[in-house]
């Protein structure tokens, strides 16, 4: 099957957009919200699936560079339609210390909101969203499928908000 053909069928939430709010599993007794991280910038990064080697290459990448987007203040959420339990034991192997949200059940409804389900693979796209604490897209990517998109644009784009931020 060719890329186009397996691609989301809908469009990427774009910047100066509200971003659609969710609820989704972080461990079987526990949900985050993106309300939750209102007056902050939250990154969200949609990969395929927990234990494929380009996704487990990724997720070690940011828990590297965590304390650089920490140091803009800002949230990471990794989400996939994996489940809780997935979740828990990649995350325990690979020692990640953000949190995995479940877009489970029902399977990739957050992905579809934000417009990179992939519809004919059952999984997200390899995408990222740079929320402002206001609740608004300011940035996004959608990477090839087997391609790292590494931390470069996640970091240039929370820049671009503590520039603004500070009325540059």
């Amino acid at each position: 099957m060719t890329e186009t053909a397996t691609r989301a069928t809908g469009r990427p939430v774009r910047a100066g957009t509200r971003a659609p709010d969710f609820t989704l599993h972080s461990a079987p007794d526990q949900t985050v919200s993106l309300h939750d991280f209102r007056g902050r910038p939250v990154i969200l990064a949609f990969y395929p699936a927990d234990w494929s080697p380009v996704c487990g290459d990724q997720m070690a990448l940011y828990n590297e560079v965590l304390p650089e987007f920490q140091g803009h203040d800002a949230e990471l959420l990794g989400i996939s339609v994996d489940g809780v339990w997935c979740h828990r034991a990649f995350a325990q192997q690979r020692k990640l210390h953000f949190p995995l949200l479940a877009d489970f059940e029902p399977k990739g409804a957050v992905a579809r909101t934000y417009g990179v389900y992939r519809e004919t693979d059952g999984f997200a796209e390899r995408a990222l969203f740079v929320i402002d604490g206001d609740g608004i897209v300011r940035w996004s990517y959608v990477s090839p499928i087997d391609v790292n998109p590494g931390a470069d644009g996640i970091l240039r784009a929370l820049e671009t908000l503590d520039a603004r931020a500070e009325g540059r």
